[in-house]
C-alpha cells in the first residue's frame, strides 16, 4: 500500500486511442512551441550565461532596479535583487556583453553607493566560444543518459512495444518541461539541465515500475495497474510536493536557480504522471492484449 489511497481508476471506460491522444496531444504542442521558439530565435530555449556567454556583476547600491537597468549602456538580461538578510541592497546583475572593464565602470559612475561598501562586490565572466562548448557538452551528457536508459529498457524487457513506451513517456517528459521553459522565460544553464537529467531518472523509475508489475507480476492487468499506482503515484506526488515547496522558498528568498530547478521539476513530474498513466499504459494494454496475439 502506498501512503495514502489512491482512487482506482476504471480503464475499461477508455479505449487506447483516448488514453494516448491527451499525452501525445500535449506532446504535440510541446514541440510546435519549441519549433517556433527555434525559428524566432535559433533556439527552442533561452540559453542561460553558462551557455550563451556574458557577464554578471553583484552590485551594492541604493539605487532602484530600474535606475540599475537604465545605468548602463547596454540594457541588462536581468538584475534581480538578493534577499538574504545579511546583503542589503544587493542586485545580481546580467549581460551579454564580455567587457566586465567597462560594466563596472558604467556601474560605479551612474550607480548611488550603498554606504562605505564598494559599488561592485563580485564580477564574473564567460565567453562565447566556452558558452558553447558547455552546451555541447551538457547537450551530450543529456543524449547519453537518454540513450543509456533507452538500452536499459531494452535489456530489462527484451520486446519492442514495452521498451518503446518507457523511451516515449522519458522523450515526453522531456519536452514538455522544455517547453514550459520556453515559454516562462527560463534560461537553459548547467542547473537547469541537471533538473532534466533528473527527470530522465525519475521517469524511467515510474515506467519500470509499471512494466514490471503488469508484465511480470501476477494478477489480471488492472490489478497490477492499480498496485502500481499505489506506489508509483505516492511517490510521484510526494515528489511534485518537494519540489514545489523548493521552489516556492527559493523564489521567496530570491534564490532563482534553485526556484527554477524546483519548477521544472514539479512540471516534469506533473508530466511523468499523465504519460506513464496514460501513454505507457495505453501501449501496454495494447500489447498485451492484441499485440501478443498478432
Amino acid at each position: 500500500m502506498g501512503y495514502f489511497d489512491v482512487p482506482e481508476i476504471n480503464y475499461t471506460r477508455y479505449s487506447n486511442r483516448q488514453l494516448a491522444a491527451v499525452p501525445l496531444a500535449v506532446l504535440a504542442v510541446a514541440l510546435l512551441v519549441l519549433t517556433g521558439s527555434f525559428l524566432m530565435t535559433g533556439t527552442p530555449v533561452q540559453l542561460g550565461m553558462d551557455f550563451a556567454g556574458g557577464s554578471e556583476l553583484t552590485v551594492q547600491t541604493t539605487s532602484s532596479e530600474e535606475e540599475i537597468a537604465n545605468a548602463f549602456d547596454e540594457e541588462p538580461e536581468s538584475v534581480q535583487a538578493v534577499t538574504a538578510p545579511e546583503t542589503d541592497n544587493q542586485y545580481i546583475v546580467q549581460f551579454t556583453s564580455t567587457d566586465l572593464s567597462s560594466l563596472t565602470e558604467q556601474a560605479e559612475q551612474n550607480l548611488e553607493q550603498d554606504g562605505d561598501a564598494d559599488i561592485v562586490q563580485l564580477e564574473s565572466t564567460v565567453s562565447e566560444s566556452f558558452g558553447a562548448q558547455t552546451q555541447q557538452t551538457a547537450l551530450l551528457g543529456i543524449a547519453v543518459a537518454f540513450l543509456g536508459m533507452s538500452v536499459l529498457a531494452f535489456l530489462l524487457f527484451r520486446t519492442f512495444v514495452p521498451s518503446i513506451a518507457i523511451v516515449a513517456s522519458a522523450f515526453s517528459d522531456l519536452v514538455i518541461p522544455l517547453a514550459f521553459m520556453s515559454i516562462t522565460g527560463i534560461s537553459l544553464s548547467l542547473g537547469t539541465v541537471a533538473a532534466l537529467l533528473m527527470l530522465i531518472g525519475y521517469s524511467v523509475d515510474s515506467d519500470i515500475l509499471l512494466n514490471n508489475h503488469i508484465l511480470r507480476r501476477g494478477g489480471s492487468f488492472y490489478e497490477s495497474t492499480n498496485r502500481a499506482m499505489e506506489t508509483g503515484v505516492t511517490m510521484t506526488v510526494t515528489s511534485m510536493a518537494a519540489m514545489l515547496v523548493m521552489g516556492i522558498s527559493a523564489w521567496l528568498f530570491g534564490v532563482e536557480l534553485l526556484a527554477s530547478i524546483g519548477i521544472i521539476l514539479f512540471v516534469g513530474l506533473a508530466a511523468d504522471l499523465m504519460n506513464t498513466y496514460m501513454l505507457n499504459l495505453s501501449l501496454l494494454r495494447w500489447y498485451k492484449f492484441e499485440g501478443i496475439r498478432s
